[in-house]
């Protein structure tokens, strides 16, 4: 299992959505996306 599949998987498993992460991380729902696909992982 990939850094992002487990960042999805882990996200999920507390209900959270990418936008939520997002916010609380303060980067783009876009960049959320890209780490859990292992597109960027900056």
């Amino acid at each position: 299992m990939t850094i992002g599949e487990q960042l999805k998987q882990l996200r999920q498993q507390r209900g959270y959505t990418q936008e939520q992460i997002a916010e609380s991380m303060h980067v783009s729902v876009q960049t959320v996306s890209k780490w859990e696909r292992g597109v960027s992982q900056t």
